[in-house]
């Protein structure tokens, strides 16, 4: 089988902890580059770094002494421009969307998570936001401690709590009105969740982010692989509902599950989505470098979970000729719990998933290293993406945008050349 091969890797993963972990942004980097590639690409960074650490990791691209490699590896002459892309996730929007998902639902859900957000952050005294977010953030998620105030008890108590901050406006009292009305619908979604303990886990931004990845990957039709870093969440079972949950002309090929230090390509997948978590959360804060920004805004997937208006002005697609600002993204119009909360049946035929020993993801621990082959290979058969980034292969200088490469990849993909494996 012929598909598209994608390195990824994540940073800012808290699991279901959103709002009490320890970042504020969730980023997901695909990196669609031939192995030998990748491996010179890190030499390069190695060379200009001269580091001592047997391997590297984004925070030593973000130091300032660094800046010069940062920019090099970001820009159009580095070997990510065009080859990767990074799915953002805003926490706080995120939860926001999970609540009134929950306690709403609708069409009208999102336009009204987006409403809150934008009052909450600017109208509502900062403690008080900080809280309602922390127990929505409970609410919805799957795991809570046994302890203390029930979810439902606590989420509606913050509510009643929420005031304006001082010379604000309090203007979400249709918002907050919809959410007192469906304590009923809370208390169903709990019960729910406690009757079904295997349920995925519905807050987990990991999903929603590998279902973009795939998606936007394979927009030519051809079957997307992920190779991802090792991920104790990424089940079987999960997997197998990710694939289900894609829309219609996208497949997801299999998993595989791999090291970062034994694959150069999630290496540079760690690097991007490091880099890109710590740029977009220094724009949600309005601290932003303006040129670093401007380097990694190629990369941001245009379906990235972000609210803010500023921030996203400057991270997302670049203004038009006319100089219209782009406008935040639509979140995807299928529920984000509904599709990974156990809910919908599972397709007949799993995804193949494999885990670096060879065997099926348990969920516990984390899987032994060992040689595999049971992954189906790429039809070049090295871990690659069909020669798409072979300079042979009549990609153009003039392709030189995330898009154009991504359908110049899908067009080898698809042609009898990128069918045949690479002697």
């Amino acid at each position: 089988m012929t598909f598209l091969e994608v390195a990824c890797d994540e940073s800012g993963s808290d699991g279901e902890n959103l709002i009490s972990g320890n970042t504020d942004v969730f980023a997901h980097a695909g990196v669609c580059v031939a192995g030998d590639a990748a491996a010179g690409a890190l030499r390069e960074i190695r060379g200009r770094i001269r580091s001592p650490a047997e391997e590297y990791k984004a925070n030593h691209l973000l130091r300032e002494k660094h800046r010069a490699v940062l920019e090099w590896l970001l820009g159009p002459a580095g070997p990510l421009h065009g080859h990767a892309s990074v799915h953002l996730v805003d926490k706080s929007y995120f939860v926001l969307l999970a609540v009134l998902d929950v306690l709403d639902g609708g069409p009208a859900a999102a336009a009204t998570a987006a409403a809150l957000y934008r009052e909450g952050r600017g109208a509502v005294e900062p403690s008080r936001w900080r809280a309602f977010l922390r127990a929505g953030n409970d609410l919805v998620r799957r795991r809570n401690h046994e302890d203390g105030e029930a979810p439902v008890d606590a989420f509606y108590r913050a509510l009643e709590e929420l005031r304006p901050a001082p010379g604000g406006e309090a203007g979400s009292s249709g918002v907050l009105g919809v959410l007192r009305r469906a304590r009923p619908r809370a208390e169903a979604f709990r019960e729910r969740l406690a009757a079904e303990p295997g349920a995925v886990e519905p807050l987990d931004p990991l999903f929603p982010a590998l279902e973009r990845t795939v998606a936007r990957w394979g927009e030519g039709g051809a079957p997307v692989h992920i190779v991802h870093d090792r991920q104790n969440a990424l089940t079987e079972e999960r997997i197998t509902r990710l694939g289900a949950s894609l829309p219609p002309g996208r497949r997801l090929a299999g998993l595989r599950l791999a090291e970062s230090r034994h694959d150069a390509r999630i290496q540079l997948a760690d690097f991007l989505a490091g880099v890109a978590r710590k740029l977009a959360s220094d724009e949600l804060a309005g601290r932003g470098d303006p040129v670093l920004t401007g380097l990694l805004r190629p990369y941001v997937d245009p379906l990235t979970v972000w609210g803010d208006e500023r921030s996203w002005s400057r991270l997302g697609p670049a203004p038009s000729a006319t100089g219209v600002r782009p406008a935040p993204p639509e979140p995807a119009p299928l529920s984000l719990v509904a599709r990974y909360a156990g809910t919908a049946p599972l397709p007949a035929s799993p995804v193949p998933v494999v885990t670096p020993s060879g065997g099926r993801p348990s969920g516990r621990g984390r899987p032994r290293e060992r040689g595999d082959r049971s992954a189906p290979e790429p039809a070049d058969g090295r871990g690659a993406t069909v020669d798409a980034h072979d300079p042979a292969a009549g990609f153009r200088p003039g392709q030189d945008t995330a898009e154009g490469r991504v359908q110049h990849c899908q067009r080898r993909a698809a042609s009898p050349q990128g069918r045949q494996a690479k002697t």
